[in-house]
């Protein structure tokens, strides 16, 4: 019914940025809270940074000063600006967001496809 599509990844020098975008498809649905998350090599997934419906931000902190999360309500539509990127950035990024269908039914957790992330020279 939701789906959250992903889109910005890609290769980048150090130092360089990437901006990802992340937008929920559907109808007849509400969204709360989103964020994104990300697995280095290696590692667990981990919070990147995370945005509530009111617009309050958390960020993890070996992104604070690089990393700005932001939301277009009236898109349906998530974004990570990545400033000053370096070589452990390096991931896999997935977007999540708390979804319903309708009044009355349960919010639910969704995951969007992932997007590589690649800082290399």
């Amino acid at each position: 019914q939701v789906q959250l599509v992903e889109s910005g990844g890609g290769l980048v020098q150090p130092g360089g940025s990437l901006r990802l975008s992340c937008a929920a498809s559907g109808s007849m649905f509400s969204i709360s809270d989103m964020g994104w998350y990300r697995q280095l090599p290696g590692k667990q997934r981990e919070l990147v940074a995370g945005i509530s419906s009111g617009g309050s931000t958390n960020y993890v902190d070996s992104v604070k000063g690089r990393f700005t999360i932001s939301r277009d309500n009236a898109k349906n539509t998530v974004y990570l600006q990545m400033n000053s990127l370096k070589s452990e950035d390096t991931a896999v990024y997935y977007c999540n967001a708390w979804i319903r269908i309708r009044d009355g039914t349960p919010w639910t957790f969704y995951w969007g496809q992932g997007t590589q992330v690649t800082v290399s020279s």
